[in-house]
């Protein structure tokens, strides 16, 4: 075949793509149908979807075939502030927030703006925060179930911040993290950008195959265990105190370094222990308030071991010198005087009524969530598409996102995350039953 034939009929896919002629989640024909309707070798029609693929127009899927992907979304990178219209409804992103945080907000910057050390907060800060800062994090931290010494705290802008500069400290390009065969793209992203090698581990109903992950564990040489276990994201499942010392075991005997995201875990009221309270010298802890109290408050915090102290430290002076002073300060005086703990509370409220409307609007759907969870995790049936699902979402002007950004398998699921916090109830309620709908109807089609 002419390379001008298997061109025209790469172009050819290409324009009907990305004009909207294929849609979205469209089913292309099998290489050998591909082959016989154009008259070429099954090897060119292969050679066609393979270039499509790496395009990033189609994605092929293990005994289920090729389909046109939503490229209103880019390639792994699902969960994309811009991508979202300015109009839409926004169940992709997660910023819950109180009525009266606002009101908090400015008398907090009255109190501030009294302070005795205001000129203080013009100056460049210790790098991983002031002791008195990381002291109210330390008192924050036993609430949680850890006993901390201010000295093992770092302050970060935020948890993504506390990631990073974890990774940074702790691991190097090539190395093996045993991740979640689902798991939060935040760190997908971060391991991509350092060349991490993630090997994704099956999950269960509870928690991960801890079996696979012995298996793993024994079969390669895995530097570190990122993991969620209170309130995963994006299955929502919280994990039991026998698994909890089960991972540390695995940890323990193997050697990698365990990484406890625990950014979500203010929704559960009385899990187990963190993992860091249980094994704090193979444990990093890593969480922020941007979930609890508000995303624009970039104030994260990360517990580690005091070999890492320094490390994490360099990391941070080489990212970011330190965290803003003004909402470190801010963030503090809410944790001092209960304001966090009270906007926890409140949110956790908030998420159960959200849950129980998921609940109501969705009833019979196979649904994966905790019952104090911001989001909700929904598979489709076997002949649905998640991206058509989405695109028609979108034209109904409502946001959700696809597995591919959680996935770290070459298997991406059929479902849907909705993010539950940043909508209004009414809003929510009514968005939820077009989701049905519009489920139902592609179920069906």
């Amino acid at each position: 075949m002419a390379a001008s034939r298997y061109k025209k009929l790469v172009d050819s896919f290409a324009a009907d793509i990305r004009t909207g002629r294929l849609a979205p989640g469209r089913r292309l024909p099998t290489h050998r149908a591909l082959a016989a309707r154009e008259g070429i070798a099954v090897v060119t029609a292969t050679r066609v979807y393979a270039e499509l693929e790496s395009m990033g127009l189609v994605s092929r899927e293990q005994g289920r075939g090729t389909f046109v992907r939503d490229i209103a979304v880019r390639a792994g990178n699902g969960i994309d502030q811009q991508a979202i219209a300015t109009d839409a409804v926004d169940l992709n992103f997660n910023y819950p927030a109180l009525p009266d945080q606002a009101d908090l907000l400015r008398q907090a910057l009255r109190e501030v703006a009294g302070s005795g050390d205001l000129d203080s907060l013009l100056r460049y800060q210790p790098h991983r925060g002031r002791p008195k800062d990381r002291g109210s994090l330390a008192r924050h931290l036993i609430r949680r179930g850890i006993t901390a010494d201010a000295d093992q705290i770092l302050i970060t802008n935020g948890a993504q911040h506390g990631l990073a500069v974890t990774v940074m400290a702790t691991l190097s390009a090539g190395d093996v993290v045993a991740v979640d065969a689902l798991t939060y793209p935040g760190f997908k992203v971060l391991a991509h950008a350092l060349r991490l090698d993630l090997e994704p581990v099956p999950t269960t109903a509870d928690g991960p195959d801890l079996d696979a992950l012995e298996r793993l564990c024994a079969s390669r040489p895995v530097r570190a265990v990122y993991t969620m276990p209170t309130l995963h994201n994006p299955l929502g499942w919280v994990m039991s105190a026998t698994d909890r010392t089960r991972l540390i075991g695995i940890a323990r005997r193997h050697g990698p370094l365990i990484i406890e995201d625990a950014s979500y875990a203010y929704l559960v009221e009385d899990p187990p222990p963190p993992l860091a309270a249980t094994a704090p010298d193979i444990t990093v802890y890593v969480s922020g308030l941007s979930k609890s109290i508000a995303t624009g408050l970039r104030v994260g915090f990360v517990l580690a071991p005091p070999t890492m102290v320094s490390p994490l430290e360099r990391a941070i002076r080489a990212t970011t010198w330190n965290t803003p002073a003004l909402t470190t300060a801010i963030a503090c005086r809410w944790l001092d005087d209960g304001t966090v703990d009270r906007l926890e509370a409140q949110k956790r409220d908030d998420a159960r009524t959200r849950q129980a409307l998921v609940g109501q609007e969705l009833a019979g759907f196979p649904l994966i969530s905790h019952p104090s969870s911001y989001f909700t995790w929904l598979p489709l049936p076997d002949d649905a598409r998640a991206d058509r699902l989405t695109a028609t979402l979108a034209r109904r002007r409502i946001s959700v996102t696809t597995a591919e950004p959680f996935t770290t398998s070459s298997h991406t699921p059929q479902a849907i995350r909705l993010a539950l916090g940043s909508t209004g109830l009414d809003s929510l309620r009514s968005t939820l039953r077009t989701v049905r709908q519009v489920t139902i109807e592609d179920a069906c089609a």
